[in-house]
């Protein structure tokens, strides 16, 4: 992997494969670049695909205390790595990071994510509210299995599920991003759609969701298009949080295509 320092010396490692225009793949919680890499080798035939490790995972680093701004900061340095009229993709909660960057100013034209884990309405918040204080606990306890098992917890994996996934190598390399958790955490805010900070987003932007994913998941998506000036959104049949990247890999070529007729700049 290459490395960049971002704004704070923080070096951040991402990977560089394919040919075309640059897409820049943002990774959710618990994941590195390597979570990304089925998605990027089905997308490299199109674009020069970037994956990368968030601050604190895999082969970057983790400098000082971690704030949303610092990983606006991480992405904009990939962005800056992958060149010219970069476009970005984020899954899940890599999708609100995508979108934070966009608001700040990342000169991005194109933007795609997949169910960013908003949780608008009140009992939406209050389950927010209570998941982020349960989380800090746990983890100023130095108890990452337990961070884990929130995390999990949080995400619909079954008990039996998890309790299968403990007995495995993969436990291990959970509780050791488990601390980063609370960077996912910090970029979803409160739960709500940050409608007003995400008025400056110019990007074209495509809201991603599966048909199968719950029903609070697909009306969070729908509040997030909605409030993005140039948002659209797209349900993906048959599909849920866990989306099949053979799937997803079409969704997401179809609308970074550089086609000027589509996507011109003019528009």
């Amino acid at each position: 992997m290459d490395r960049i320092l971002s704004a704070d010396g923080t070096p951040i490692a991402y990977r560089r494969q394919g040919e075309g225009p640059p897409l820049v793949l943002v990774g959710g919680a618990l994941g590195a670049a390597a979570a990304d890499a089925p998605l990027a080798a089905l997308l490299a035939p199109r674009f020069t695909v970037l994956t990368y490790d968030r601050r604190g995972r895999g082969a970057s680093g983790d400098v000082g205390r971690c704030s949303v701004a610092r990983e606006v900061e991480d992405l904009a340095a990939v962005v800056g790595a992958a060149g010219p009229d970069a476009s970005v993709f984020g899954m899940a909660s890599g999708g609100a990071l995508a979108l934070e960057a966009v608001a700040a100013g990342l000169p991005v034209d194109l933007c795609a994510v997949y169910e960013p884990p908003y949780t608008p309405g009140a009992s939406g918040l209050l389950f927010k509210a209570r998941c982020t204080a349960r989380l800090h606990r746990l983890l100023d306890a130095g108890d990452r299995s337990g961070a884990v098992e929130l995390f999990l917890a949080m995400t619909g994996v079954a008990d039996e599920t998890a309790a299968r996934l403990r007995g495995t190598p993969r436990w291990a390399e959970l509780e050791a991003l488990a601390h980063t958790l609370a960077y996912d955490d910090a970029l979803l805010g409160d739960g709500a759609v940050p409608a007003e900070r995400f008025a400056a987003v110019a990007a074209r932007t495509l809201v991603i969701c599966g048909g199968f994913s719950t029903a609070p998941a697909r009306a969070a998506t729908r509040a997030l298009a909605d409030a993005l000036p140039r948002g659209r959104h797209r349900t993906l049949t048959g599909q849920m949080r866990e989306v099949a990247p053979q799937v997803l890999a079409p969704v997401l070529a179809e609308f970074f295509a550089r086609d000027v007729y589509a996507y011109g700049r003019a528009s």
